[in-house]
């Protein structure tokens, strides 16, 4: 099956919030996200807060090199962050970046577009 979308270099920055980043939190435009493990090691550290916009993929889907907040499809309670690798029509492959930490599409495939919470914009505070 082929990509629709190239793959996507690994994201190695996250810029940290600005004061609109917070105001949109306060209106509930963001939903703040607290990093739970090493999967997103050295992006992302365990405990580490991010801000994410629920919004992002309303009208248009993740695009290759996103990091999302999605539900995992094995596991629909537990919420993970990955990056988007590639996407088809059927759903995104996610990728943790410190690959012998992550359990990902490696392991469960596509994760359907249902599945995704929303795009990280930034770190918070």
């Amino acid at each position: 099956m082929a990509a629709s979308s190239p793959l996507s270099q690994p994201p190695s920055l996250l810029r940290n919030s600005h004061f609109t980043d917070v105001v949109l939190w306060l209106l509930r435009q963001r939903r703040r996200w607290r990093v739970v493990g090493e999967s997103m090691v050295p992006l992302l550290q365990h405990g580490v807060e991010v801000l994410i916009d629920p919004a992002a993929y309303r009208q248009c889907r993740p695009q290759p090199g996103d990091l999302v907040v999605a539900y995992h499809p094995r596991q629909p309670d537990l919420p993970i962050v990955k990056w988007v690798v590639y996407v088809e029509a059927e759903g995104c492959f996610l990728k943790g970046l410190n690959e012998s930490a992550s359990t990902d599409s490696r392991e469960y495939g596509l994760v359907p577009f249902t599945h995704i919470l929303g795009q990280v914009v930034c770190r918070f505070p």
